[in-house]
């Protein structure tokens, strides 16, 4: 089994060190400066436990890559950016390779089943950070990352327990299952923190924001019948560590924006719990507010935080 990771950033560069360094074949895809920093002097790999440093084959564009059968392809790329990452897959001739959507939010499994027949569903737990080219943090141990794995949609499970492996072996835990729902809608509680951070920062009175956007999220998974699993209990596995001398970026959205990436995932995220309530009939204001100035910050080019707490307030009376 080759490992192609689409999408050499926090969550792919993270998981490029390790896999080259225990041994797996893989190959990256990367783009601009993060591209040109990987292969002029490789890429650093920051954990709690001390420096890793790989080398490995990037290219810019799948259509380099002679894809063989047994190969797998890693998503580690935003939401935003998938739809354009899985037509240059096409074009590169992949199509029976199993694709993983390691991906935050519920839309990418969906654009993959609809071009791809083999296609599973991934929920990363692993804090990091990609702010300078060249180099990736990422603050939890023992295990550097928690992945829950399911098949999306019917057929065997074979190419789960393949990567489930291979990720353990790298020193990630994995755990395959047979419907990686739950687990997704569990994870997004967590990820409704994107948008308040792009927006708020670290700014006292943030977490009142935080608190509401879940309590709407909640009424809508019981109007819609949905039941998170349960994903506490993990710290023995995995829990926050420093790094000296590093800081942590804050969520993917708030590095997104840091960076100049130039688009950001919050439609996937708060903007899934809003769309949901439209379809069931309940209200999430908190949500889709923020899912909405995130976007206009981002227009606006403007950096993470810089939307006052009071201004928020204004918006959403009521709110702390």
């Amino acid at each position: 089994m080759r490992i192609i990771i689409y999408g050499v950033g926090a969550i792919g560069g993270t998981l490029a060190v390790r896999l080259t360094q225990t041994g797996h074949e893989m190959i990256g895809i990367a783009r601009g400066a993060q591209l040109e920093a990987i292969r002029q002097s490789g890429l650093r790999l920051r954990t709690p436990e001390g420096n890793h440093d790989a080398r490995f084959a990037t290219v810019r564009d799948p259509t380099e890559i002679d894809f063989r059968p047994d190969d797998v392809v890693l998503l580690t790329i935003k939401t935003q950016d998938t739809l354009p990452a899985l037509e240059r897959l096409q074009a590169a001739g992949v199509y029976e390779q199993a694709i993983f959507c390691m991906q935050n939010g519920f839309a990418n499994e969906d654009f993959a089943l609809r071009r791809f027949p083999n296609v599973y569903g991934v929920v990363v737990s692993m804090p990091v950070t990609f702010l300078t080219p060249g180099e990736v943090s990422c603050f939890f141990g023992p295990k550097l990352g928690i992945f829950d794995i399911a098949r999306h949609g019917t057929g065997e499970q074979t190419h789960a327990a393949q990567v489930s492996a291979a990720l353990e072996s790298a020193g990630f835990a994995a755990f395959c299952h047979d419907d990686i729902a739950p687990f997704k809608y569990a994870k997004l509680l967590v990820n409704l923190t994107n948008a308040i951070d792009a927006c708020l920062g670290q700014q006292d009175g943030r977490e009142d924001f935080i608190k509401a956007a879940r309590a709407e999220a909640r009424a809508v998974y019981a109007a819609a019948g949905i039941e998170p699993a349960d994903m506490n209990g993990r710290e023995a596995i995995a829990d926050f560590r420093q790094i000296p001398g590093a800081q942590a970026g804050g969520s993917s959205s708030a590095q997104s924006l840091a960076r100049g990436a130039g688009s950001i995932e919050t439609d996937y995220l708060n903007g899934e719990i809003a769309l949901l309530g439209r379809k069931f009939g309940v209200l999430a204001p908190v949500n889709a507010y923020f899912a909405r100035h995130a976007k206009r910050m981002l227009f606006a080019g403007g950096g993470a935080g810089t939307m006052s707490v009071a201004e928020a307030k204004a918006a959403l009376p009521g709110i702390g």
